[in-house]
């Protein structure tokens, strides 16, 4: 297999559907999230002779201030966000984001601040996979998966 560059990653692209900023600020606070580019609908240049595109709606007045495309990271894996046609409906469904602490006491921290307006769907327990495991969706409906890995074997 071929050395593979960041740039050709597989990296996931969540539409909070008009509470992009509110999700980068809850990232940024709870998992140290770093926020590295910010476009708006309103920094794109017009296209007066463009055809509308399959899906997109229109763009009203009050979406200029939302999202149109951001890059974050978080904990050494970029994600993609937007707050894509701002109908305040996001959907995350058929699948979740996993993350890896290096201890019990970071991961309950971190379900803790992940649930803090979500809900949980699993309660954070020590599995035969991993020393903790929990599953919660946060307050944008984001499925997390949380772990902390099982003691290695003398």
């Amino acid at each position: 297999m071929q050395n593979q560059s960041a740039s050709q990653a597989i990296k996931p692209y969540l539409f909070f559907d008009g509470r992009c900023d509110e999700a980068l600020e809850f990232y940024t606070r709870t998992l140290g999230a770093r926020v590295e580019q910010v476009f708006r609908f309103k920094d794109a240049p017009p296209q007066p002779d463009a055809q509308p595109q399959e899906g997109c709606g229109p763009m009203t007045a009050d979406m200029a201030e939302k999202v149109m495309h951001a890059c974050v990271t978080i904990r050494g894996t970029t994600l993609f966000v937007s707050d894509g046609m701002c109908q305040g409906k996001p959907e995350f469904k058929g699948v979740s984001l996993a993350l890896e602490m290096p201890t019990d006491a970071e991961a309950e921290k971190v379900f803790g601040a992940l649930g803090d307006g979500g809900q949980v769907q699993m309660p954070m327990s020590p599995t035969f996979f991993a020393s903790r495991f929990g599953m919660v969706a946060d307050r944008f409906g984001v499925s997390w998966m949380i772990t902390s890995p099982a003691a290695t074997p003398a």
